[in-house]
Parts: C-alpha cells; sequence; structure tokens
C-alpha cells in the first residue's frame, strides 16, 4: 500500500515538517512493515516532450531503434526539438512523453544516475524518454509513459517543456507498507491514518463519517440469492446500490484525483473508474460501477451454475466454477438473466462504463473473504478489489463508501443523484466475547494496569461492557483481582476473535519494545530427546568419516521413481500427493531420502566438485491406507472427534539416513595413486553408524534397486531384521540421474536403529591380560556368504572372542570350483587373566564347528 504524505495528513495531523522517514518508521512501531520510501529520487530536468518525427533504425544486433525529434518547449534554452535515441516501440508521433534533459537524475538501486548527452547507435542523444519503473512509478518497463496513458484526460492540459515532477507527484513523499494478511484495514487510507494515530497519539479523523442518505424501499431492485454458502457463511451479506443519472464521463479526471491515483500506484483510466478507485484506496471498499441502460433487471447475487462462463474486463473468457460468487443482471421482459462480474474479483465486459455512458449503478457490497480468496486464486487474478476482500473489508462502510462516490460523480460528472437507496443488508450481529484484563500481562510480562487495558482497547475501536459474572470473580480474586470485561471488536478488524488476538493489541500499540527479553531457564533433568542425540550422534560419527550433511526438500515427481528403477509394484512407488504442490513437477513427498539425495550431489559435481560424500538425515513419508483426513473450517476450533480423525490419517513419517559418494575417497598426488570410493566404504560406514550406536550391523548379499544387482548388502540386525541396504548404484541409474560413473550410497532406517539400541550398554572394563591370536580357514560353498560365515565363528566361539577379522578369501586349483576359502584371524581375551593354550584351541574349535554346523565349512 503506497501512501501519500499529503492524503494522509487530510486524515490524521501530522507535525509541521513531518518526513516520510519518519511516518514510516512511527508505522513500524505498531507493527506494519516498511517496504520503500518514494520521491525525490528524480531530479530536474524532467519535462513533458512531444513527438515530432520517429524513424525507426534496424541495428546490426537485431534490435531496432527509434531516433526520435522531440518538442520540450523552452526547457533546453533553444527552443529546438531535441534529438533522442530510444528504444521503446509503444509511441507514435503526436504523443506527449516522459523526458530527462542533461543534467537530470535517475533513480537506480545502486544510487542516482546523471543523464547526460551521449553519442548512441550513430546519434547524439541528449536526453532519455522515461518508463514507469526509471522514474519509480511502478515495475512497468516493456515501453515508456505515454503520459495520456498514465493520466488520462488529465494529460491534454500539458505543453511541451511543462516541468513534469510536480504533475507526476515525484516531489512528494509516498510511504510504501506492506500489508500482512490479518491488517486488511490497512488498505486504506482510512487504515493507515488509524495506526498512525495509535502510534504517535495524533488526531484522527474518520473519512467515512459522512452524511449518508437512508435507505429507501423503492430503489434498484437487489435479490441475495446465494444458495450454497461456503460453511454457512454467505457470499454477500450487504449490498448498497447507487443510482447518478446524466452524468458526463468524458469529463477529464481532476489533476488532483490523477496524482493522488498515481502516487498510490495506480494508473488513471476514466472518471468513473478513478473515482471508484479513489474511494477504495480511502477507505479500504472496492467498488463496481456498472453501465446502468444495460441492465434489464434485478442485480442478483449467486453462484454460478454448470456450464456457466464470463467475459471480464481482462479480455478472457472463464468457465465458471459453482463455488464463485456472481454478480448478474436478473433479466426482464423476457430476456435471460446474465453474468455481470465475478463478485469481489473482476468485472465482466457486458456492463463496463464507457466514454458515452450517462446513467451508472454504483455497486458497494461486502463479500465472504473465503468465497473472494478460492475465486481470486482458482483463475489467479489478484486485483486490488480481491486483495482487500479475502483480508477482510469494514461491512459497517459500504453505505459510506457509496455516498462518497456518488457526490465525487455528481461534483465532477456533473449528474444527479436518485433519491432512491438500496440497500440489502443480511449482516449477522457482531459477537462480543469475554477477556480478562491481566490476560496481556500473564502473556507477555508486562505489567499493565486494568486502566491501560481498557484505554487501548477502546483506541482500538473495541466497545467494553461489563461482562456477566464480573463481580463474582472480582470478589474471588480480592482486591487488584483479574477482572472480566465484554469486548465487542470493530467492524474493520475480523481477526479480532478472542482473548489472544488482543493481547496481541495491547502489546503493540504499548510498544512491542516494553516486553522484556528473559532467557528461560532451562528446566532440570531434560534436554534432548533420545532420538534427538541419537541422530546428533549418528551426524557426527559421519562428519568424522569426512562426510558432509546437507538437506533436501521432500518434494519428487513420478518420474524421478522411473529414474532409479523401481518396480512397478514396489512399495516406494506408493508416495503420498499432494492437493497444493509447491510445483506441478514435484506433486509427491519422498518415500526414500535416495529420491532427492541425488540431485544434491549433481549440482556439487556440477559445481566442480568431483570427490562428494554426503549424509542426510530426515524423514520420509508412507502415507496409510483409509479414509483421508476431514477438512474443517478456520472460524472455530474442530471437536475431538474431527482432531483424532485427522490425527489418525496423518501419514507415517519414519527417520532414515541416506548415503551418496562418489569420486576419491583417498586423494591422488605427487605420493602416488589415490583409490575410488566403492561398495566397501560405503558398507564400512554404515557399519560406523552402528558401531557409533552400539548396533552391529552385518552385510549379506541381495538385490535391490536402484543399487548394481552383484555390488549391493542388505544390512542386517542380530535378530535379522534389515536396517537398510548400501552399496554402488546400477549403472543405468548413475547414467539417468547424471551422476558419476561407480556412485555409491545406502539409506538405513534410522527409527529403526534407534530402537534396537535404546537400551543402556554396560560399559566393560578393558582388560590388561594379553590377548591370544588363532587363524583358521574355512572352505565353504561360493553361494555362501561372508558375512554369514563370520556370525557362525563369532556365535561358536563363545564369551572370550574379541574380534573375527577375515584376512583373506581364495578361490583356485586347490579347492572345487564352486568353493571359496575364507581366512579368519580370530583374537581372545579374558578380562581377568591370561588365557591358557588350551582355552584358546577348544574356543576356535567350537567355531569351527558352528560354521560346519550351519554352512557345511571345511577346516583347511
Amino acid at each position: 500500500m503506497r501512501v501519500p504524505i499529503d492524503w494522509l495528513g487530510e486524515h490524521v495531523a501530522l507535525p509541521a515538517g513531518t518526513t516520510g522517514a519518519q511516518i514510516a518508521a512511527d508505522l513500524v512501531r505498531v507493527g506494519l512493515e516498511e517496504e520503500a520510501l518514494h520521491g525525490g529520487e528524480v531530479t530536474g530536468p524532467l519535462v513533458v516532450g512531444r513527438v515530432l518525427d520517429l524513424v525507426k533504425e534496424p541495428q546490426k544486433n537485431g534490435k531496432t531503434i527509434n531516433w526520435c525529434q522531440v518538442d520540450v518547449g523552452g526547457s533546453n534554452h533553444t527552443g529546438e526539438p531535441q534529438g533522442i535515441v530510444c528504444g521503446a516501440h509503444n509511441f507514435d508521433v503526436g504523443d506527449l512523453v516522459a523526458v530527462i534533459l542533461p543534467g537530470g537524475g535517475l533513480p537506480t538501486p545502486v544510487g542516482p544516475m546523471a543523464v547526460t548527452e551521449r553519442k548512441t547507435y550513430g546519434h547524439l542523444s541528449a536526453g532519455m524518454i522515461c518508463s514507469a519503473r526509471e522514474l519509480g512509478l511502478g515495475e512497468d518497463h516493456e515501453g515508456i509513459i505515454v503520459l495520456t496513458d498514465l493520466l488520462g484526460e488529465a494529460a491534454t492540459d500539458l505543453a511541451p517543456g511543462q516541468d513534469l515532477i510536480p504533475v507526476l507527484g515525484l516531489d512528494r513523499e509516498v510511504v510504501e507498507v506492506n500489508v500482512t494478511p490479518d491488517r486488511g484495514y490497512c488498505f486504506s487510507m482510512r487504515g493507515i491514518a488509524r495506526e498512525y494515530a495509535h502510534s504517535t497519539g495524533a488526531a484522527f479523523t474518520d473519512p467515512a463519517h459522512l452524511t449518508v442518505a437512508p435507505a429507501t424501499t423503492k430503489g434498484y431492485a437487489v435479490q441475495l440469492a446465494d444458495q450454497a454458502p461456503l460453511e454457512g457463511v454467505l457470499g454477500c451479506d450487504r449490498y448498497v446500490a447507487r443510482i447518478v443519472r446524466g452524468l458526463d464521463l468524458s469529463r477529464h479526471t481532476p489533476r488532483w484525483m490523477a496524482t493522488r491515483l498515481t502516487e498510490a500506484g495506480m494508473r488513471p483510466i476514466s472518471l468513473a473508474v478513478d473515482v471508484t478507485n479513489y474511494v477504495m484506496l480511502a477507505l479500504g471498499q472496492p467498488l463496481h460501477a456498472f453501465d446502468l441502460p444495460s441492465l434489464g433487471g434485478p442485480i442478483v447475487v449467486r453462484r454460478a451454475r454448470a456450464g456457466e462462463s464470463l467475459r471480464t474486463l481482462d479480455d478472457v473468457t472463464r468457465t465458471l466454477d459453482p463455488e464463485d460468487l456472481l454478480i448478474c443482471d436478473g433479466g426482464g421482459s423476457g430476456e435471460p438473466e446474465t453474468v455481470l462480474a465475478l463478485a469481489g474479483v473482476m468485472g465482466g465486459e457486458s456492463s463496463e462504463v464507457s466514454a458515452s455512458t450517462t446513467d451508472v449503478l454504483i455497486e458497494s457490497a461486502h463479500f465472504d473473504a473465503r468465497t473472494v480468496a478460492r475465486t481470486a486464486r482458482r483463475y489467479r487474478l489478484s486485483t486490488e478489489a480481491s486483495k482487500r476482500f479475502e483480508r477482510g473489508v469494514d461491512p459497517d462502510v459500504a453505505a459510506a463508501a457509496a455516498q462518497l462516490a456518488v457526490d465525487l460523480l455528481v461534483e465532477l460528472g456533473g449528474g444527479v443523484a436518485d433519491a432512491e437507496v438500496t440497500d440489502a443488508d443480511h449482516r449477522p450481529a457482531r459477537e462480543p466475547f469475554t477477556m480478562a484484563l491481566d490476560l496481556p500481562q500473564r502473556y507477555t510480562g508486562v505489567a499493565y494496569s486494568q486502566r491501560r487495558v481498557r484505554e487501548i482497547l477502546s483506541e482500538i475501536g473495541c466497545e467494553l461492557s461489563p461482562a456477566q459474572g464480573a463481580a463474582e470473580h472480582q470478589d474471588a480474586a480480592g482486591a487488584g483481582g483479574a477482572g472480566l470485561v465484554q469486548v465487542l471488536p470493530p467492524s474493520w478488524r475480523p481477526d479480532l476473535t478472542d482473548g489472544p488476538s488482543l493481547v496481541e493489541e495491547v502489546a503493540r500499540i504499548d510498544g512491542y519494545d516494553r516486553i522484556p527479553s528473559v532467557v528461560p531457564a532451562a528446566p532440570g533433568g531434560r534436554g534432548l530427546t533420545h532420538g534427538q542425540r541419537v541422530r546428533r550422534l549418528v551426524a557426527n560419527a559421519l562428519a568424522a568419516q569426512g562426510l558432509v550433511e546437507v538437506l533436501t526438500y521432500p518434494f519428487v515427481g513420478p518420474e524421478r521413481l522411473d529414474e532409479l528403477g523401481l518396480a512397478a509394484d514396489d512399495d516406494r512407488r506408493d508416495a503420498l500427493r499432494l492437493a497444493n504442490p509447491m510445483s506441478d513437477e514435484a506433486p509427491l513427498m519422498r518415500t526414500e531420502l535416495l529420491q532427492t539425495l541425488p540431485e544434491a550431489l549433481r549440482r556439487n559435481v556440477s559445481r566442480g566438485s568431483r570427490d562428494v560424500a554426503l549424509f542426510e538425515i530426515d524423514t520420509v513419508t508412507r502415507p496409510r491406507r483409509g479414509p483421508g483426513a476431514p477438512v474443517p473450517g478456520v472460524g472455530a476450533r474442530p471437536d475431538e472427534a474431527t482432531l483424532k480423525a485427522i490425527r489418525g490419517a496423518v501419514p507415517d513419517q519414519p527417520w532414515h539416513l541416506a548415503l551418496l559418494a562418489a569420486g576419491e575417497t583417498e586423494r591422488s598426488g605427487w605420493w602416488g595413486a589415490g583409490r575410488t570410493v566403492d561398495a566397501v566404504d560405503v558398507v564400512a560406514w554404515a557399519q560406523a553408524v552402528g558401531a557409533a550406536l552400539g548396533v552391529p550391523l552385518s552385510p549379506r548379499t541381495a538385490e535391490r534397486a536402484p543399487w548394481h544387482p552383484g555390488r549391493c548388502a542388505e544390512l542386517t540386525l542380530a535378530d535379522g531384521r534389515t536396517v537398510g541396504w548400501a552399496g554402488e548404484l546400477h549403472p543405468k541409474v548413475v547414467q539417468r540421474l547424471g551422476l558419476p560413473e561407480r556412485t555409491v550410497g545406502a539409506e538405513l532406517d534410522l527409527d529403526l536403529l534407534i530402537a534396537s539400541g535404546a537400551a543402556i550398554t554396560q560399559a566393560v572394563a578393558l582388560s590388561t591380560h594379553p590377548p591370544a591370536t588363532s587363524d583358521i580357514a574355512l572352505t565353504v560353498p561360493s553361494t555362501v556368504g561372508r558375512g554369514a560365515v563370520e556370525a557362525s565363528v563369532r556365535a561358536g566361539a563363545g564369551d572370550l572372542l574379541e574380534s573375527v577379522l577375515l584376512f583373506d578369501v581364495y578361490r583356485g586349483d586347490q579347492i572345487g570350483a564352486d568353493e571359496q576359502s575364507l581366512a579368519f584371524r580370530l583374537t581372545f581375551r579374558a578380562p581377568d587373566r591370561t588365557l591358557r593354550t588350551q582355552e584358546v584351541n577348544a574356543a576356535r574349535d567350537d567355531a569351527v564347528a558352528q560354521a560346519a554346523l550351519d554352512h557345511g565349512a571345511i577346516q583347511r
């Protein structure tokens, strides 16, 4: 919202010499956000120019420039036309344009830019023909400013050489504020002036306090016929219709109004449109003007019917949705009903006011915020009207806004207002609620007196009355007790619905800076949960191994599942589809981290990092089968049954750990060749995670997408449950994902790991006695996994076994073609004594016997 300072000063008392920066600071103090300050950045000479001649000259670079002769009056001290090169093509000979001459200055993001006479495209260009963005009047940079388009009929009074800085309001300061969704009333001069008064205590004059013509019974017929209100809320609960006849809409919009509209960021168009826009900016109430002779029957406000369409003012024909609220011409004398407008969003072409219109019907209505918001998003029509209605418009201001529009049309257009006034008013009564006056103190820690709380609530427009039972509450609380008050919020604040929302008002009006900064004391005996501590431990363990932690977005597209080579019946394809995804290309929630982590690896490699090892700890989403979650309204807290159904429909989101690496794990250099990361490395990293948690992980050969079938290990717990998989990615997967060759990866179920390591591990004292080693070589079938043999050896060796190391694998002539020889080094140690040879041999023989029993192993 752009706020011209001189306009603001009509509604609130501004001290002499007040600057835009001071006003912005005062508005920030009550919670508004400063967006920018405008005005004063353009320095003259900026003058009116009339294009006398225009020659199009194609250039070697493919562009076509215009060599223009522009009449700038006597502003160049010679009276001769200026030669100016211009690259825009939205103007022609005879147009009035904005010309900045040498010596002037334009604002840029890095500071002012001096305009000089310079040679370009073979000509000496003496100045610039300016666009709206170059002058800070908007973001339009597609073409230059044509003053007749920007100022409308007010431009006809301009003459070449006239100073444009005051005409365009560039000498006046404008404060631009960002209006948050809960502060829709600040989309008006009325709302901003009120907020400034709250901040500074300046006297506020409400521009809506007008003498309004009372409603009559013979005004233009209006039917509020919403048969399908959203969640029981009528799409339109108030519709004021006023008629003005005998207008001359060919008259110019007065300069003062055109200037204010321009300063506020709107383009003057015509008298009728400019008046409705002016009232909207002043009071926050969007209006619409209909060409009265084009209407054949009553105004009907209803929902759209199947198959209906409307051609809106932006020349687009739209097929309407049954949720859309429409303004319709009820027809008459056998004429069918026709759609006139999308209520609160945009009007239609059929009833558009033109310069030849003499009689108009002014609509000033109050539409449901949700209805307007859904329609605006459905058709991607963010208009000035929809931005206000979807944030909440004051329903009590409709009649005053219509009256102000009528008064301005009569004054500026020469019309006569009908005495009859239609006010179809179905507004529900505003509901008061009870609030404890000590609630702000309990929420903020600031000692607000009850008197101060009452004062602030009254200042923001609330009506206060004694709450039922307040006297009893006061007696029970004792002298100085909490006290209760009945609060009726103002009509322009639909966001004030309960005590906590009023607490925020008390805090911001009294000053956020009064709220103390208190560091809460850490409660004893608590801290991180077990899961949080374990996840930190895992992250630290992997970082110590040289991996880097990353975070990726959890959204994927269905094509990513194909790229990973998942089978059609793979349960990892059963992904949750978002109803409103951030990107249509990624509408699914990932079911594994390896569905999103490859993008991080690919991006790092594309930026020149050849050796990369990444890990991610995050949740995945596994949808549940069953009824979907109910979607309650936002007007009240859902009941317990609805909340239970919502919680029951929330999908499972287990924690996973994923690893991905490519390149060299041991760098090459002058010292010799390096070593490329391989499946053994990623399995070792996964086992290091298990070791950090005290949960041994045993690998065994497996096949699972997206891994290479011969280089994939399934990682299991001691009880046989699968924790995850690790290994080298399939070459086709690597190619489809654009990753380096021989990329390795792993994915582990971190929740299962955490649960398995939840038991407290008893620390064992380190033995000071010497170890004893014994080597064994076992011949087993080639189909038997090495990890399985090692597990049998561990199980058979007993408690004296300290470690097992596989140090050799042999295949050759000395054993069968389908056999392999595995050589293990067993280390034994007792905590309380030096082991005797007989004890070591017995434990070794038990290990061999267990391997023979489990796998048919034969000791060589």
